[in-house]
């Protein structure tokens, strides 16, 4: 349902909006106390070249003299396992607790594309749902005090004729990944045990690039990512991430999401760069049954200093938030891209479910957005078929400067779901020619919104109004 803003009601104007100064700023108190809780691993003086190991730059694989330098570093106590100038080849790489993999100035570890260097099978979750899986390029399970860090590049290989090629469609109009993917949600809803929901040499779950798994203090900073199969940095069940001076240039990918943090806790992520195929950072916490099983949130995280050049949202939250997700901070980004449909996104379904709420985003520069500032997608999917209506509430906007989006709002939803107290203050938003989409959403407010060109809504007490 599309509702014209000049047919919106306007009750109780004044004493909502003195609620929205407030709302406006009181939540990043929080974000101070999270960031105290936040700290970098640190790592000995200690060096473990993967030259000395065996590895040479060139055409020689490489996996096994990485796994001896990181299994020496792990048992002298910790340190670097450095890799030097020039492109080594690799496939999987484990990383075991107190190992910082550092690469220097010009290195490249340039991953295969033989899906078989990803084997055996390790434990994970692909695209939230836990099951055995090829295993990401880097992976850790149940460590504590890792790192990647560069200034070096990840190449993952990539391409139309390798890891993309599982998404093409067939004869049959669906491809070899949608249809194991299929498999594997059919698999959790039935409650089939992880362990028997093996995924391995011939199935086509693309691996994720980064995922350390139930570990704590983890550090991604200062590396180049190009070309991954799907997902870049996915942090999962883990405690204390930091992801700091990241480049993700992986535009072309399918489902090549930049930051996939689910069901994390203390999670800070600043002055990286995004250029995805996918949304720039998307915040999970599970899907549907499987996510409920294990029934951890996503809560506690900052997004600082970040630049969105193209990717799908700046932000997302969801599709699969079955677990919920609350406390999430956004502030001095700057997003732009042709590309870019939504600054901030959120996207459930019945079927999904899931709590979000207290979202806060201020201090944003959007160049330009396709559909609108914020999109709340609740039919997204599934729709309004299963027993879980999501609930979206607390989403708090502030000093937001936009150059061009056709609208502020596209909200699509259903009855059982919740939306509600939705606040943009202090912003200015230019381009605006479309209809706000506004679908069984509860209280909006606008508390000194400028929109050029001005709507009928924005001339309702002195630029602001709530509906």
């Amino acid at each position: 349902m599309k509702l014209k803003p000049y047919l919106i009601a306007t009750l109780g104007l004044t004493s909502l909006l003195s609620i929205s100064r407030g709302a406006a700023t009181a939540g990043w108190d929080q974000a101070r106390e999270i960031l105290d809780r936040i700290h970098a691993p640190e790592f000995p003086a200690r060096d473990f070249a993967i030259t000395d190991y065996g590895a040479a730059a060139g055409g020689a694989d490489c996996t096994a003299a990485i796994a001896k330098a990181i299994a020496a570093c792990h048992a002298a106590g910790g340190g670097h396992v450095s890799v030097p100038a020039g492109v080594f080849h690799t496939g999987a790489i484990r990383l075991l607790s107190n190992v910082d993999l550092h690469l220097a100035p010009g290195a490249v570890l340039k991953f295969s594309t033989d899906p078989r260097a990803y084997l055996p099978a390790v434990f994970t979750r692909w695209e939230s749902t836990e099951c055995m899986n090829y295993s990401a390029f880097i992976y850790a399970f149940q460590q504590e005090n890792i790192a990647v860090t560069g200034p070096g590049t990840l190449d993952g290989s990539a391409n139309a004729r390798n890891w993309w090629a599982w998404t093409d469609r067939d004869q049959s109009g669906t491809s070899p990944a949608s249809r194991d993917a299929a498999a594997l949600v059919a698999m959790a809803d039935k409650d089939v045990p992880v362990e028997q929901r093996v995924f391995k040499d011939g199935s086509h779950l693309r691996p994720n690039f980064f995922q350390p798994n139930r570990c704590k203090n983890v550090l991604i900073s200062d590396v180049t990512i190009i070309n991954s199969p799907m997902w870049e940095l996915n942090p999962v069940l883990c405690t204390n991430v930091i992801a700091r001076g990241v480049t993700i240039n992986s535009p072309s990918g399918p489902n090549n999401d930049g930051f996939d943090p689910e069901s994390c806790h203390d999670v800070l992520v600043e002055n990286c760069h995004f250029a995805t195929g996918d949304d720039c950072i998307a915040i999970k916490s599970g899907r549907n049954r499987d996510g409920r099983r294990v029934g951890v949130a996503m809560e506690d995280m900052i997004v600082r200093g970040c630049t969105m050049t193209d990717g799908h949202a700046g932000v997302a939250i969801g599709s699969e938030v079955s677990g919920d997700c609350r406390n999430i901070f956004i502030e001095d980004c700057r997003m732009d891209s042709p590309s870019l449909q939504r600054a901030l996104r959120v996207k459930s379904n019945a079927s999904r479910g899931g709590m979000v709420e207290n979202i806060y985003m201020r201090n944003v520069e959007i160049g330009q957005v396709q559909e609108a500032l914020l999109t709340v997608d609740f039919l997204y999917e599934e729709g309004a078929k299963g027993a879980f209506p999501p609930i979206l509430r607390n989403v708090v906007m502030d000093h937001i400067d936009c150059k061009s989006t056709p609208r502020l709002f596209w909200i699509g939803s259903f009855p059982a779901a919740t939306i509600d107290n939705i606040v943009v203050s202090h912003s200015r938003f230019a381009g605006l020619k479309g209809t706000e989409v506004i679908q069984n959403a509860g209280r909006i407010v606008l508390d000194h919104v400028d929109c050029i060109p001005a709507t009928p809504v924005m001339s309702l007490s002195s630029r602001s109004a709530v509906w």
